[in-house]
């Protein structure tokens, strides 16, 4: 479609949806296409759940300066062999209105078709594969979702789809297909939604599918739309927090980090046991308990999820591990004792990768997800993962004081670099990546409580802020083969 007419037919029938919010018993009395592309026309009648979306990752899939980045350097390393690749769930609906074939001219695709749109998902109607965005999308004009008494209403026909009902295992398949990637190679480079299907929130009483988690359901009853004979229900969020925030200005940032911090704190236990026997040596117990999925997930191979540990004797720093350096990219540290969990990527002749066309096979240590809920089947603590600080030998000096955080960058600095390196990407960028925490500081001192475990017959003085159980068994962490640290 031209842009210019475009523009001209969305902006007057944005307008004509301001009246579109009354009750009709008149199924076909509708608005255009054109209006229904738009996401500021469902905000006349749905002003909750645009908000919140306009402010998530889902409505920033396109703008995203590292995803224009990697896209822009992929076609040009592949002479345009990634084709819509990426942009095909980045922008679906600007690829199946022709817009963007390859990504490369979203500055002036217009904004009604950038992102992960309100269109796109209520109008799917199929799932077509397992990964790469497989999904067809209707051009029967009905928005479809969760409800199966859907009011009746001039502004779009509506109906019931299990594929939007955030309680029916078949939803997650929806949200699967641009979850799970796999590259022009055969590898399996992002595995969320298998990983999912591998754990035991994908099948067992007590589980969850991808909206339960990331489209959380409020507690109190209140209209889903903003129109005449709308009843009250329970209304669930499009906020869709994870790990990924905005780098650029954008709407509703503050919630966005907000939410992520909330999500990131749900998702791990963990423990720190010290021994001061003859020095000091330090264990790092991590549990996946509820991510549903490996941690990290998604873009492995870009994310970093590190532990950093601290020891102190009085004022004095005895040992350190995982302690960022702002100007060295964490995979770049010298730290023999890192604990560093990312995916390592490797092309058709085996040489480490560094971008997602270039991957043929792929080598992880993320925290797997829970298989069982039972805690008498033995695999139920198959994910009580244990790492040793130092590696071998103890700190010579006894600590005192231990400090433990689990961070998170959503994306490297060694990515980052090489990305402004290749000349895509904004160097200003590289400081507004976060680096989240997850869950609170945990510190263990001499003084403070603690449980005091036997752990290969030496004591070892144990703290936690969660449920985990420092007594059950343990698995040693697992390290990378083929690429360091």
């Amino acid at each position: 479609m031209n842009r210019a007419l475009f523009a001209l037919v969305t902006m007057t029938a944005a307008a004509a949806g301001f009246g579109a919010c009354s009750s009709n018993d008149d199924s076909q009395s509708v608005l255009p296409r054109s209006a229904m592309l738009d996401p500021e026309t469902c905000k006349t009648c749905h002003a909750d759940h645009y908000r919140e979306w306009s402010g998530s990752m889902h409505a920033y899939a396109a703008d995203d300066p590292v995803f224009l980045a990697m896209n822009k350097r992929g076609q040009r390393e592949t002479a345009g062999a990634l084709g819509d690749f990426c942009v095909k769930c980045h922008a679906p609906m600007a690829v199946r209105e022709g817009a963007t074939k390859d990504g490369l001219n979203l500055d002036t695709v217009p904004r009604a078709l950038k992102g992960v749109t309100c269109f796109f998902c209520h109008s799917v109607d199929a799932v077509e594969g397992t990964h790469n965005g497989a999904l067809h999308v209707s051009d029967d004009l009905v928005m479809r979702g969760g409800f199966a008494d859907p009011v009746a209403n001039t502004a779009h026909r509506a109906g019931y789809s299990h594929l939007h009902d955030r309680d029916k295992v078949d939803s997650a398949a929806m949200c699967g297909t641009c979850h799970d990637i796999v590259t022009n190679h055969g590898a399996a480079l992002e595995r969320t939604f298998s990983e999912w299907q591998a754990s035991v929130f994908s099948h067992a009483p007590g589980g969850a599918t991808c909206g339960q988690c990331h489209m959380a359901q409020g507690t109190k009853l209140e209209p889903v739309a903003q129109a005449p004979n709308v009843f009250a229900r329970r209304r669930h969020s499009h906020t869709f927090p994870g790990v990924d925030v905005a780098l650029t200005p954008f709407p509703e940032t503050d919630a966005q980090k907000s939410e992520v911090k909330s999500f990131l704190d749900s998702t791990l236990q963990s423990a720190l046991c010290v021994s001061t026997a003859g020095g000091t040596q330090m264990r790092v117990l991590l549990d996946n308990v509820g991510s549903g999925h490996s941690f990290p997930s998604g873009a492995s191979q870009d994310r970093r999820v590190f532990t950093e540990v601290i020891a102190y004797a009085g004022a004095n720093v005895v040992y350190q591990s995982g302690v960022l350096d702002p100007k060295t990219a964490i995979v770049h540290s010298t730290d023999p004792d890192l604990w560093l969990m990312r995916d390592c990527i490797f092309d058709p002749s085996g040489a480490e990768a560094h971008m997602f066309w270039e991957v043929a096979s792929t080598e992880g240590n993320a925290l797997l997800a829970q298989v069982t809920f039972d805690a008498l089947d033995p695999r139920f603590f198959m994910t009580h993962i244990e790492r040793i600080f130092p590696r071998t030998g103890t700190v010579a000096a006894t600590a005192d004081r231990v400090t433990l955080r689990v961070r998170v960058q959503p994306m490297g600095k060694d990515v980052l670099d090489d990305l402004v390196t290749s000349g895509d990407l904004d160097a200003t960028l590289i400081d507004k990546m976060p680096t989240h925490d997850v869950g609170d500081l945990l510190e263990w001192t001499a003084a403070g409580p603690s449980d005091t475990v036997l752990i290969d017959r030496i004591p070892y003085a144990c703290v936690t802020k969660t449920n985990f159980n420092v007594r059950a068994d343990k698995v040693p962490a697992k390290e990378h083969v083929r690429c360091k640290p």
